[in-house]
């Protein structure tokens, strides 16, 4: 079975070494007083706009349209502005966004909600993924795209607004850029990782979150700033001066939190306590568990480094061979036709397939490496096949993304040595 994971708690601080609460304790009250403020501005806003109905935001994956590579004019173009502007209405009073949320049809009203209605459809006083307050849900978060995908594309109008010396445009978009970096910063943990979900919710959301590649994006987009990467020669020095060591502060603790079984390195888990660092469980059918999802970017972005250090290597090295230990020949997960599995009888299921593969399961059991899979009740299975339609369907279980990280894996390996 499946178990909870613990939350960042003023009790739980207090048993840490004496030496480290004083940062823990100045970090939970500044998520706090965030918190407050971020109620208090919506509140406000809603006052003055006399929004009495406030409605919440229109679901959506608008991550995906900003993800959308542009030729480098597009972004100075009218219709990049107006999304542009569409986004920064979305932006909470922290510099962050919530997820799920169509920022491209139409911006927020004033007063309207910052989130599009999260909660989650399978509802269970004991679930997992309960929120504390129902009416405050993934508010801000870096979840599903959510923040360092705004941040980017933002980031990019910026950058082409000023080329075209469009000041006047460009103004509020730089603004809210800089309001979304600080918002990287001071949701950023003193041991360098990244909660899901800040200021902190509670719950699985307050562990280091490598679901989703947050805090992997969380340190780019740092680094980039950190490097004065063009798309952010616009930001000021001395934010690009606090970026730099916050991202290598988050890459420091990636290496840290890389698992290691019979003593040697392997990958990474989905998340991990805030405190202890142990791999932890987020949602029902999420266990502490190593990744292949996950960790494939990680892999990706330590190879991207332009000189790695000794350790940065041998993290890349050791995943590498990890990678390449667990991966799975002659099966295929589903028919390859995911809409005709959904509408199937039986859904997507495993199945024996000659010479098919390579491919990874997404989680592994720490210790074994044996893949593991979980179901909605919270029980934890060693077959896939084994799972309830719903969450076969609903979840990715297999992958092949390894594939391509390996072969950018053999590249690198000529010219970064142990």
């Amino acid at each position: 079975m499946n178990v909870i994971a613990r939350p960042v708690t003023r009790e739980r601080i207090a048993a840490l070494p004496r030496k480290e609460q004083k940062a823990w304790i100045a970090y939970l009250d500044r998520s706090e007083k965030q918190k407050a403020l971020d109620k208090q501005t919506l509140e406000d806003e809603q006052s003055a706009a006399g929004n009495t109905n406030p409605r919440h935001a229109p679901i959506g994956r608008s991550a995906y349209a900003l993800g959308v590579e542009h030729p480098a004019e597009w972004y100075a173009s009218a219709e990049a502005l107006e999304a542009a502007h569409n986004v920064i209405s979305y932006q909470v009073a922290d510099g962050g966004w919530s997820k799920n949320i169509d920022m491209m049809s139409h911006p927020r009203a004033a007063g309207d909600l910052y989130d599009a209605d999260n909660l989650n459809r399978f509802p269970d006083p004991a679930d997992f993924d309960k929120p504390a307050d129902p009416n405050w849900h993934y508010i801000a978060t870096l979840d599903n795209d959510a923040t360092w995908m705004q941040i980017r594309f933002l980031a990019r109008v910026a950058a082409a607004l000023g080329a075209a010396h469009r000041n006047a445009d460009a103004a509020p978009v730089r603004a809210s850029v800089v309001r979304g970096i600080e918002y990287l910063l001071n949701s950023q943990y003193p041991n360098g990782g990244w909660p899901q979900v800040w200021p902190l919710e509670g719950g699985y959301h307050d562990a280091i979150t490598i679901n989703d590649d947050a805090m992997t994006h969380a340190v780019e987009i740092l680094y980039a700033v950190g490097q004065g990467a063009p798309e952010y020669a616009f930001v000021p020095r001395g934010l690009a001066r606090r970026a730099r060591p916050a991202a290598q502060r988050g890459i420091d603790c990636l290496l840290k939190l890389e698992i290691v079984e019979n003593g040697v390195k392997t990958a990474w888990a989905q998340q991990y306590d805030a405190l202890s660092l142990e791999p932890t469980s987020a949602r029902n059918y999420e266990m502490a568990a190593l990744t292949s999802d996950e960790s494939f970017p990680i892999v990706t972005f330590l190879m991207a480094l332009p000189h790695p250090t000794p350790a940065e290597v041998a993290a890349v090295r050791d995943a590498a061979a990890w990678i390449e230990k667990v991966e799975i020949r002659g099966y295929r997960f589903g028919s390859g036709d995911f809409r005709a599995d959904r509408s199937s009888f039986e859904g997507r299921k495993l199945v024996a397939v000659e010479d098919d593969g390579p491919i990874w399961s997404r989680y592994y059991q720490i210790g074994t490496d044996k893949p593991i899979f979980g179901d909605r009740d919270k029980t934890i299975h060693d077959d896939v096949n084994e799972l309830s339609r719903e969450r076969r369907n609903g979840y990715s279980w297999y992958n092949s993304e390894g594939v391509a990280v390996l072969a950018q894996y053999k590249t690198w390996a000529q010219t970064h040595p142990r």
